[in-house]
């Protein structure tokens, strides 16, 4: 009996097409070719989750540098204000010429290099500083200390520790204040502040590390099948690893970048309404803390630094965590 042809021949079965990798190619020998599209989907539910994260991440990251930033510069002001004026203060004394004590206090400022101005205060103009503290009490009869002010051109000139003792020594009752104590509480403050930004920054990394580690992990799974054909085929550990490090790094990069454009405009919108807030005694007391409650170019870069540490921390913690998923499984 005669069989036909068409019974005979079997169906040819479809097989993965290998790609050679030259001999010199570090990343494996040759690898199967499962279709146009990556190792890793690019658009998994878990990846724009993971974005999401790391959007978050960074935007929580670029407000702590910003508002580090914002504290240690008014801060500075700060220290630059007080640091500009000091006071002398000369106690009424019995048997002591309180007029004579001021004028040989103001003698000895205005010969001192480094010192721009001294003025005296007036009587009148002490009882209108003491005024808010002693209600309407007639202050004609109390004994009111007198009150220099001294505008203080170069401060490294002064030795004020020598400039007071003279003080103190020819002019009975005087006490220069170069408000030292509150320098050191503003630079103490700056520094704290500085600290704790240093901690959160921490935190937060640690926090996307955390959830790379975890997403990394639950892509291998997902796709453990494609993994193992690669292996067979003679794919190395690091060929893989590339993969997924090239994935995470692009999702880290869109999420830390992300995140700080938000930072960003939300820096922009709080600049914008101090400035409108200004003239309003609100505006004027967060003014008097924090200036114009602008950033500035430091704040911006360090917030697409943060963006781009972010995206660089992803990529390289997915390929730690390939490598030691790829060693359990072995």
């Amino acid at each position: 009996m005669a069989v036909s042809r068409s019974t005979t021949e079997a169906t040819p079965i479809s097989t993965p097409r290998l790609r050679l990798f030259p001999a010199g190619r570090r990343f494996g020998r040759r690898v199967a070719e499962t279709g146009p599209g990556p190792i890793v989907p690019a658009n998994s539910i878990a990846g724009n989750a993971l974005m999401i994260v790391v959007a978050i991440m960074s935007f929580l990251a670029c407000i702590t540098v910003g508002a580090v930033t914002l504290v240690r510069d008014a801060a500075h002001d700060w220290q630059q204000d007080v640091l500009r004026e000091v006071t002398v203060q000369i106690v009424p004394l019995d048997g002591a010429d309180i007029e004579a004590g001021t004028a040989r206090a103001l003698a000895i400022l205005r010969q001192t290099p480094g010192i721009g101005s001294a003025t005296a205060l007036s009587t009148a103009q002490n009882e209108t500083l003491l005024e808010p503290w002693l209600g309407g009490l007639d202050m004609s009869e109390l004994p009111i200390p007198r009150l220099i002010v001294v505008e203080v051109a170069d401060a490294a000139a002064i030795d004020f520790a020598a400039l007071g003792a003279q003080i103190a020594a020819e002019v009975p009752g005087a006490v220069l204040d170069d408000h030292r104590m509150w320098t050191d509480r503003l630079r103490s403050m700056a520094n704290v502040t500085v600290l704790v930004g240093f901690a959160v920054l921490l935190l937060v990394f640690a926090a996307t590390v955390l959830s790379v580690v975890f997403a990394t992990r639950g892509a291998m799974a997902g796709n453990q099948g494609i993994v193992s054909v690669l292996h067979f085929v003679g794919a190395e550990d690091g060929f893989v690893a590339g993969e997924f490090q090239r994935h995470f790094l692009i999702l880290g990069l869109k999420g830390g970048l992300a995140g700080a454009a938000a930072a960003a405009v939300l820096f922009a919108l709080l600049g914008l309404a101090m400035t409108m807030l200004r003239s309003s005694p609100e505006g004027a007391q967060v003014s008097a803390l924090f200036g114009s409650f602008a950033v500035g170019p430091t704040g911006y870069f360090g917030a697409l630094g943060v963006a781009f540490a972010i995206a660089v921390l992803t990529a390289i913690t997915s390929r730690i965590t390939v490598f030691r998923y790829l060693g359990e499984v072995k």
